[in-house]
């Protein structure tokens, strides 16, 4: 869940200055499940099956690109399981998806693969490998967990830094925070590839620069103990995100987010690239149930904060794969 800053992840921004998100994860969770075959083969079970003899042969580019980087030529079955929708949600379901899936693969080979190898090698399956134009933040909060600002550097580097903080401002965090599931998903790759074009325009990259100073005055804000500009610094990111490119929004999201804003919302955004998935307000518990009503066309999600990012759940050691 982005915060604010999102969007300049993408190569457009931050090969020529330091972009830099603010997001947490959250508890919902993308299961991977991976065991030998004993046939050779691969098999595959997600909102498909396949079963094939050569990694080459796999349709889902993530895990064909996955089995490649990791040397793993066959006999092995693959299965995961989502605990939101698996695409066009905004919440990082392919990202997420990546990462899991690495750090599963490599616990097959016996081997240990860091958080940041985890995120870097997920960025080269997504982006170089499938050539997907999407941005790095997603699999850097899904493979580190917690509240983070994360940088982009020109150099390709990534530096997540935790966001220190009181619990009691975290449990606040969470207390104010709804998020509503719009039943409508997107294709992250099309709007994402129209904001990249956008940031190549002078005026365009003048917001994003704005919104990346947002995502270092958020976090001030956060380890000087208040909440009290947590909301108009969400409202004014949602608003410069609107003007970056025309995909982002319609009349509809912005009927939606009027609702809750005239219902006591301090501010608010749609999770991930725009155009569908899922909204997020921050708003006083106490206003809750009125946005709830004001949105009764939309679902309510309940969450909470994650902070351990992509772990082992289950490991039972075993003879490695041939490579």
């Amino acid at each position: 869940m982005s915060f604010v800053g999102g969007g300049s992840d993408m190569p457009a921004f931050y090969r020529e200055e330091v972009g830099a998100v603010l997001s947490t994860s959250i508890d919902k969770y993308m299961y991977i499940a991976v065991n030998r075959k004993f046939d050779g083969r691969i098999r595959l079970s997600y909102t498909r099956t396949e079963e094939v003899d050569r990694p080459d042969q796999v349709e889902h580019p993530l895990v064909r690109e996955a089995l490649a980087l990791t040397g793993i030529p066959g006999g092995i079955e693959i299965a995961s399981m989502a605990d939101i929708p698996s695409r066009g949600s905004g919440l990082g379901s392919s990202s997420t998806y990546t990462v899991g899936l690495l750090n599963a693969l490599y616990a097959y080979k016996n081997q240990f693969a860091s958080k940041a190898m985890l995120a870097r090698q997920a960025c080269e399956i997504e982006i170089d490998r499938c050539g997907e134009p999407i941005g790095k933040q997603d699999q850097y909060a899904a493979a580190f967990g917690g509240l983070n600002l994360i940088r982009f550097h020109p150099d390709e580097s990534v530096s997540v830094d935790p966001v220190i903080c009181k619990p009691s401002v975290l449990q606040d965090m969470e207390a104010h925070t709804l998020v509503f599931f719009t039943g409508r998903t997107r294709s992250a790759s099309a709007v994402l590839a129209a904001q990249s074009k956008a940031l190549q325009q002078d005026d365009r990259k003048r917001l994003m620069r704005r919104m990346v100073a947002l995502a270092f005055d958020l976090k001030s804000e956060l380890e000087s103990g208040s909440l009290d500009n947590f909301g108009p610094i969400l409202h004014e990111n949602w608003v410069l995100k609107t003007q970056l490119s025309a995909g982002i929004s319609d009349p509809q999201i912005d009927a939606w987010y009027a609702a809750g804003m005239a219902n006591g919302a301090l501010g608010g955004k749609l999770l991930g690239a725009g155009n569908g998935g899922f909204m997020m307000f921050f708003a006083p518990p106490e206003t809750h149930s009125r946005i709830r009503a004001a949105l009764s066309d939309l679902e309510p999600v309940n969450f909470r904060f994650d902070r351990t990012g992509a772990q082992i759940v289950f490991y039972q050691p075993a003879e490695s794969p041939s490579p």
